[in-house]
């Protein structure tokens, strides 16, 4: 048996599944359990829990009693526990009792978390909705419960009035007004209750009663406290006796139609509609190309989505909502390998449970995502779920099939060096269904994938072209990331036309935006990687000399530290045996050359193989040179790592 806990109104403890309230005996077992969820999964010691439960008055024989309660409730809480199993929620540990129960399972907490979340009305209304009378209803006079009926009452305060602040914001005065009617009727001291329900009525065409109101507000506050209202109040009176245009408020016609939208949509769609989970997976794939917040929420919620399908046991549903996310993506990495397991492994299930007669755009979609998620790996799974993608979405003729499967085709593309020309070749097909068929975000991939295919071949006026137009689209369909990959290429295109120094203060302005960019993927280890390669490029030593500190002036030194510490994320074990070599620690960068694996298959691959290179030749390594030119002879006219469009360690012949 699941449990929820409620302790916003009476405490109760219900059945999750069937809502049934569980049987909780007398008034000191439900004292037992709210102490214990008041402790928010901390122990309570047993004398503690028993000078709470008798009010420091507890008779000789309360510890045996209390033992009492917590078997008690333990039975009734987890009826199917078998005897001298552990219990699993109200547990024993070291001198007292504990509730471990989940996040979710206590209304107040959810009440909590949803406060934290919500950023519309009907969020903070369900929120409020959990409210069935004060907080921990049944023990007004205990004192270990004061302080938490205090601090949650205050919250669900400051949801009632932050809800009305957002029907403000969304130009539903009107709605806002009868709540807060009754919230300062019940909390006339509230001086911001006040000033939102004055608000609210001169926003609703109500002026006269507008004034009453804070007239009401400062006969209150001057009779019963002897206090004058505070600025605020005083500043709304003024406003609204002078009309002052800034009190009619910004909400605009788009804040409007969503909300109205969103609220009809939400009656006449059921919570549980197959209908609703497929909404939601559009939903996320908007989100995800919002930014770098956006992006990370939408990464989260896809799993749960893709979950919740495979629970209903539906696999041509499961295969709509795992399709549906054709998210476009560029870096060849992939930002949480755990998360793309689960969705890889979701996608196959799905694949192996079609029906025969599933219609083939289901299959491809499902093909396409494979491709997608297991980008970077050695897996010969990705390169053929990628083509037969392609294959079935070309005998289809569907537009946005096809620029899906080409994106995973593109993710797929690394699978050796030289292959800039192929992914030209993706690139500008992807352009062309972008603007024949108004894919924006496809077109938009195409100019990236472009500008990365010129960037190898040191073509830099073509790849400042594809840039450009990737940031014209951009600019018009509201694409933050996009400036991302433009700013990093022209740190790149730096690195091959400026000087050192410029060079180094755009990778480091490019690379202050990655944290908000929600792409752990991309950041990680990227700057310290650009930096390295500049000096490679550039013929400097690996170890940085020391740079001054500015907060201690020009004489003081910070000995490079921070370069020599630098976080190189997946790029580690290729930096290793040259920084080794750069101190002077020889056979220590042998022995980390001998173990390095193969570089993943990714748009760094050259990159990675040319610091393996560099490492064996100074170490005089023959059979690592061997094998390193042979993978990099089809490179010859690339720069290495420039088909990444972020970073370049300098023509590939250099190194041959």
């Amino acid at each position: 048996m699941r449990v929820e806990f409620e302790v916003l109104g009476p405490v109760m403890a219900r059945d999750a599944d069937s809502g049934r309230p569980i049987a909780l005996k007398g008034p000191r077992h439900r004292a037992v359990l709210a102490r214990l969820i008041a402790a928010r999964r901390r122990v309570v010691p047993v004398p503690r829990l028993a000078a709470d439960l008798w009010e420091d008055d507890a008779p000789p024989g309360a510890v045996p009693a209390l033992r009492t309660f917590v078997a008690a409730l333990r039975r009734a809480l987890e009826p199917d526990r078998p005897p001298r199993a552990p219990a699993r929620l109200l547990i024993t540990e070291g001198p007292g009792y504990a509730l471990r129960t989940g996040p979710d399972t206590v209304d107040a907490w959810r009440f909590e978390t949803a406060l934290t979340d919500a950023t519309t009305p009907a969020a903070l209304d369900t929120a409020l909705a959990l409210w069935h009378g004060p907080a921990y209803a049944d023990f007004p006079e205990a004192s270990w419960a004061r302080t938490e009926r205090s601090r949650l009452g205050e919250l669900r305060l400051q949801a009632v009035e932050r809800r009305a602040r957002l029907l403000l914001d969304r130009g539903r005065a009107a709605e806002a007004v009868p709540d807060l009617d009754a919230h300062v009727t019940e909390h006339p001291w509230r001086e911001d209750g006040w000033r939102l329900l004055a608000l609210a009525l001169y926003r609703a065409g109500r002026q006269g009663e507008a004034l009453a109101v804070l007239r009401r507000a400062r006969a209150l506050l001057v009779e019963q406290l002897g206090v004058d209202p505070g600025p605020a109040l005083r500043r709304l009176e003024a406003d609204i006796l002078a009309q002052a245009g800034h009190l009619e408020g910004t909400a605009g016609g788009v804040e409007q139609v969503w909300e109205r939208t969103a609220a009809a949509y939400d009656r006449a769609v059921g919570g549980g509609s197959r209908v609703r989970l497929e909404s939601t997976v559009g939903l996320l794939r908007e989100l995800a190309v919002t930014g770098g917040g956006g992006l990370e929420a939408a990464r989260d919620q896809r799993t749960a989505a893709v979950a919740a399908a495979e629970e209903l046991g539906d696999p041509e549903l499961t295969a709509r909502v795992i399709g549906a996310y054709d998210v476009p993506a560029i870096w060849t990495r992939v930002d949480d390998p755990e998360h793309a397991a689960r969705v890889v492994a979701s996608a196959e299930r799905t694949l192996a449970a079609l029906p025969p007669d599933a219609h083939p755009a289901a299959r491809a979609r499902l093909l396409a995502t494979v491709a997608v998620e297991s980008r970077g790996t050695r897996s010969a799974r990705g390169p053929r779920a990628a083509g037969e993608a392609v294959r079935l979405a070309r005998e289809l003729g569907d537009a946005p099939l096809l620029a899906f499967t080409l994106n995973g085709l593109f993710m797929q593309s690394c699978r050796g060096s030289g292959l800039a020309g192929r992914r030209e070749e993706i690139g500008a097909e992807l352009v062309t269904l972008g603007e024949r068929h108004a894919l924006p975000s496809y077109g938009i991939l195409g100019r990236l994938i472009r500008l990365q295919a010129r960037c190898a071949r040191a073509d830099f006026a073509g790849a400042d072209a594809q840039a450009a137009a990737a940031e014209r689209l951009a600019e018009r369909y509201d694409r933050p990331l996009v400036g991302v990959f433009t700013q990093w290429y022209g740190a790149l295109r730096l690195a091959e036309t400026g000087t050192v120094p410029q060079a180094a203060a755009a990778y480091r302005a490019a690379a202050d935006g990655l944290p908000d960019a929600g792409m752990p993927g991309l950041a990680a280890g990227l700057l310290p990687l650009a930096l390295l390669g500049l000096r490679i490029r550039h013929g400097l030593p690996l170890e940085p000399e020391p740079e001054p500190d500015p907060e201690e002036g020009p004489e003081a030194a910070a000995p490079g530290a921070a370069y020599r510490a630098a976080d190189w994320g997946p790029y580690a074990p290729w930096t290793r045996p040259l920084l080794l070599l750069a101190r002077n620690r020889r056979a220590e960068a042998a022995a980390a050359l001998r173990t390095l694996p193969p570089p993943p298959y990714d748009l760094l691959y050259e990159a990675m193989w040319c610091l393996t290179a560099r490492a064996a030749a100074l170490l005089g390594d023959r059979e690592t040179l061997a094998r390193a030119r042979a993978e990099l002879a089809p490179a010859a006219g690339e720069l290495a790592g420039a088909g990444s469009g972020l970073l370049t360690l300098g023509p590939v012949a250099d190194y041959l």
